[in-house]
């Protein structure tokens, strides 16, 4: 047997041997209440960390019947801390202790404006870690006063570019040094999200393998934004190999990112230009954990905030689903996949947060007026823009 084919059956027994929990397919005949129940119910998490994955795919079941595809959300949100940045949170730690970075009690040093910081918060607390964040001054306070009621250890810096020394990144590693400077090796580590391809490495050992599992290899098409490109570059690694090529994989890019003219233009950087309602992706250069699996992406698709907010809504109001702008933006990319691939394919993306940390802008008038949003949303569906 040749090295690939041995390759790709070693990496289908791994992927079902790595998800134990897999939803029954959609085709499968309807479980019952109890089967559900003790499905949910079977086994023990030890500690938080333990319940981290495994979560469940979502048939979008209106999108479903309008593309005649299957239109499947992997249900992140339903991660401990919410987001699906919890995977990339844990491999970090779990990274950094594996080559003796970070011994018992030291300090865990990011830099986030985002769902990382909240899910390290969690991963920190329950491991018995100090964490240190440095962020954007632009963040909401809401934001500043979770990470701190976290236990996580606050820094608000000017908000200046990546090049610059004093961006929040790089404040963040000099903490860091610092750290290990004055109290010794493993006592700090610099988590670093963007280029620690620990991060990649949670969506080709968790991810890809539960998508596979739960489609019993049945999907045709991978999409989701980037913001480290882990979920993207991951979870596209694990597919590719494990269906000899097969699955297809694309990029969802916001406004004021760069990634899709870069995919268009055959690897052309522009600079960054506006920027977008989402939070959390985006992104004005190829980062580590994306570079290695660049190539196997099959194309790009642009999303406008006109097409998100409309789907933050849609999503509500047709499936009951309670989403985040970036999940809401995947959903749209997964949609258009379904209509470009033709009936009777399979796509999938992560709802990678829900709505609950952006509700006051997402369902506010004023912000949406401010946003020239307010004209996206159909009539019908105004009914939710509840707050002033």
């Amino acid at each position: 047997m040749s090295t690939p084919a041995v390759l790709r059956q070693s990496m289908r027994r791994f992927a079902t041997s790595a998800v134990r929990r897999a939803v029954v397919p959609a085709a499968a005949q309807e479980p019952s209440a109890t089967t559900i129940a003790v499905s949910k119910a079977q086994g023990v998490s030890y500690g938080l960390t333990g319940a981290i994955g495994n979560t469940p795919l979502i048939r979008l079941n209106k999108l479903s019947e309008q593309t005649k595809c299957e239109v499947l959300g992997k249900a992140e949100f339903m991660n401990p801390g919410g987001s699906i940045k919890d995977r990339a949170a844990l491999y970090v730690v779990k990274d950094a202790e594996e080559r003796g970075l970070l011994r018992p009690g030291g300090t865990v040093v990011e830099g986030t404006a985002g769902n990382t910081g909240i899910g390290l918060a969690h991963v920190c607390r329950s491991k018995g870690y100090r964490l240190v964040i440095y962020m954007p001054n632009t963040q909401s306070q809401g934001k500043i006063d979770l990470l701190r009621l976290l236990g996580a250890e606050v820094y608000p810096v000017p908000a200046v570019a990546f090049d610059n020394p004093e961006n929040y990144n790089h404040q963040a590693r000099r903490h860091a040094e610092r750290l290990v400077r004055e109290q010794g090796e493993g006592a700090s580590v610099w988590t670093n999200q963007f280029d620690n391809t620990a991060n990649r490495r949670a969506h080709i050992e968790t991810t890809g393998p539960e998508i596979w599992a739960q489609t019993n290899g049945k999907i045709d098409a991978f999409t989701c934004a980037t913001g480290t490109a882990g979920t993207l570059a991951g979870t596209t690694r694990f597919l590719k190999d494990i269906s000899g090529g097969r699955v297809k994989s694309f990029l969802a890019d916001p406004p004021g990112s760069v990634l899709h003219s870069y995919i268009q233009s055959g690897g052309k950087l522009a600079e960054r230009q506006g920027g977008s309602i989402t939070e959390g992706i985006g992104q004005g250069r190829v980062t580590d954990n994306l570079a290695p699996d660049l190539p196997l992406v099959d194309g790009s698709l642009h999303i406008s905030d006109e097409k998100t907010i409309e789907m933050v809504y849609r999503c509500l109001d047709e499936e009951g689903l309670y989403l985040g702008a970036s999940s809401a933006l995947n959903v749209v990319a997964a949609k258009e996949v379904a209509e470009m691939m033709g009936p009777g394919h399979t796509v999938v993306t992560p709802l990678c947060d829900g709505a609950y940390r952006y509700a006051d802008r997402l369902f506010s008038r004023k912000w949406l007026e401010t946003k020239n949003l307010i004209g996206s949303i159909p009539e019908s569906l105004k009914r939710y823009i509840v707050l002033p």
